[in-house]
């Protein structure tokens, strides 16, 4: 599966990204993918692949492009617990920084930039994210009710906080089917209520479930954390969501 190199312009500058895209060069359903904090790098490319593979254009930008291109820092092959702390000691301090309202206003101009593209068909697009790319996910999903059809968020961050925007409480401008799979741990007991709460609320068609026997980050094959069930039960949960919501190409 090809993988193109792109520029996305922003109100702030060019984001660097890249996009995975079907090669029968037919237009194809757009899907807007949110890495996780650890950034672009190769076992991203090849969940953009897979996916791509299903029949979608899948772009994939930097979230971290204020800091310069991709890889912002150096990301060792491996992320395990000898070098997770060091890692995340540079990594935080950027996360932290993407302050809601930049990571929306980047999200138009991502959104803008994907349904212009010639093999991006007419119509709604997905948005999937990982990580802090969850809880981007479920932001621009109530930011862009008319333009997103499906969102979904595995190992997702910052979902239920007390801030008043928090993304828990965006879920009634959601017109997206959803899915968000969690770790264990990820939310306590209350939050995870508090959250079906507002879904059930909202009277979205949505599943949300705590994938057994995961850790936070398990669809991330260069981590300790990895799962290889969880990532199986990521695509049995991501795949019909997208071809429910937007088709295939």
């Amino acid at each position: 599966m090809p993988l193109k190199t792109l520029q996305i312009p922003t109100p702030d500058g060019l984001a660097d990204a890249f996009a995975a895209v079907p090669e029968d060069g037919e237009r194809h359903p757009g899907v807007l993918l949110y890495m996780d904090a650890i950034g672009l790098r190769p076992v991203l490319e090849e969940m953009a692949c897979e996916l791509a593979g299903h029949g979608y254009y899948v772009l994939v930008p930097n979230l971290f492009y204020r800091y310069g291109p991709a890889p912002v820092v150096e990301v060792p092959e491996f992320v395990g617990q000898d070098n997770r702390v060091e890692l995340f000691s540079r990594l935080m301090p950027m996360v932290h920084a993407l302050t809601p309202e930049l990571a929306l206003r980047d999200a138009e101009a991502y959104l803008a930039f994907l349904t212009s593209r010639p093999e991006v068909g007419a119509g709604p697009v997905g948005v999937v994210g990982y990580c802090m790319g969850g809880g981007l996910a479920v932001r621009t999903a109530a930011a862009h009710p008319g333009r997103v059809a499906a969102v979904a968020g595995f190992h997702p961050g910052g979902l239920v906080t007390d801030a008043p925007d928090s993304p828990h409480r965006l879920v009634p401008k959601i017109t997206a089917e959803v899915h968000l799979g969690l770790a264990e741990g990820d939310l306590t007991p209350e939050g995870l209520g508090e959250l079906d709460r507002a879904l059930d609320a909202a009277g979205l068609d949505y599943s949300c479930e705590v994938y057994p026997g995961t850790l936070h980050g398990f669809t991330m094959a260069d981590t300790a954390a990895f799962s290889p069930a969880g990532m199986q039960r990521h695509w049995e949960r991501l795949l019909p969501l997208l071809g429910r919501t937007l088709g295939t190409g």
